[in-house]
């Protein structure tokens, strides 16, 4: 099976071999966790907690908290990869962490959208958004702002982020959207589904 894989990669020129070795590489990594004695880490340590995928309605639902919450950390995370600079100076923050968190959403945010190795995805996010919880803690900021309309004109520029007030409210709620699809899985609707099955 790993044979196959470096095979595939090695040889990324021919588009099929390359695309058979990004399907091959959940089973390569399940593989090898199974051959060295924790057979039951495997294909859950790849797609999620749960031992099973499940469909109907509730599939339907994780589909779209899976798509919903995966298309929000595409959307944060390209521009932050695009200005990283400007963005780790504007939070003080070293620029190789700004680098791992920016990808880390931009890629998570696209596995999330296809269901692929989702608990691969939904762990380093999590992380980051723990590390942006900290950040507002230390800078002392309070977990819910004041609602806008409660601030005085002079002090309140606009519902487009300017002068409101920041909180880590919208950290925490990712957290629990992220622990939820890392604990109930992605859903029979999800490429982990078709590679790990039922």
């Amino acid at each position: 099976m790993i044979y196959k894989f470096v095979l595939g990669v090695a040889m990324s020129n021919d588009k099929p071999l390359l695309v058979y070795a990004v399907w091959t590489l959940p089973k390569v990594i399940t593989s090898v966790l199974a051959s060295v004695n924790y057979p039951f880490l495997g294909p859950y340590l790849l797609s999620s907690l749960s031992h099973a995928y499940p469909g109907g309605l509730p599939g339907l639902a994780l589909l779209l908290l899976r798509v919903s919450v995966g298309g929000l950390f595409l959307i944060h995370g390209y521009p932050k990869v695009l200005h990283l600079r400007r963005w780790a100076e504007s939070i003080k923050t070293p620029v190789f962490l700004c680098f791992i968190s920016a990808w880390t959403m931009l890629g998570g945010g696209f596995f999330l959208i296809l269901g692929f190795l989702t608990l691969l995805a939904t762990l380093p996010i999590l992380a980051s958004m723990l590390f942006a919880i900290l950040l507002h803690l230390i800078e002392g900021k309070p977990f819910v702002a004041i609602d806008p309309y409660l601030i005085p004109n002079d002090q309140y520029k606009g519902p487009l982020g300017k002068g409101e007030p920041p909180s880590w409210e919208k950290a925490f709620m990712y957290c629990v959207m992220l622990i939820a699809i890392a604990v109930l899985g992605p859903g029979a609707y999800s490429l982990d589904a078709v590679i790990f099955g039922r």
